[in-house]
Order: C-alpha cells, then structure tokens, then sequence
C-alpha cells in the first residue's frame, strides 16, 4: 500500500468533528514553498534599512491613496 492509499484510508476514519483540521492542514501542505522573487527580496532589503514606505491599514484605504498619486 502506498504512503497516499494509506493516508486515504486513515481520512476514513477520522471523525466529521475533526476533518476541518485535516482538511486546513492538508491544504497548507498541498500549496507549494515559494521564494521570493529578487525584486521582493530588494524591498525587503530596503524597508530593513529604514527606507521604503510602510503602510497600515486597510486595502481599501490602500488603493485610494495610490489613487490619489
């Protein structure tokens, strides 16, 4: 039996009061490790050094001020 026959036939088993937490924790091991591309890794770099802009708050709040510019 292979190491995903097995995992299906446990998920079988696992009681409905329980499944959510599979279930969040399947998905977070289905997505992919990414790495940050080098202009990401720049402005990492930038904002560590004190410059760059930092912005708190919400999205909306966010998209109307690059509006304004």
């Amino acid at each position: 039996m292979s190491n995903r026959d097995f995992a299906k036939s446990l998920i079988d088993q696992i009681p409905d009061s329980r499944l959510y937490y599979v279930i969040s924790y399947l998905q977070g091991a289905a997505i992919p490790d990414e790495t940050p591309n080098s202009e990401t890794l720049e402005a990492f770099v930038e904002l560590e050094s004190g410059g760059g802009h930092r912005f708190i708050g919400s999205t909306e709040q966010l998209f109307a001020g690059l509006m304004e510019d």
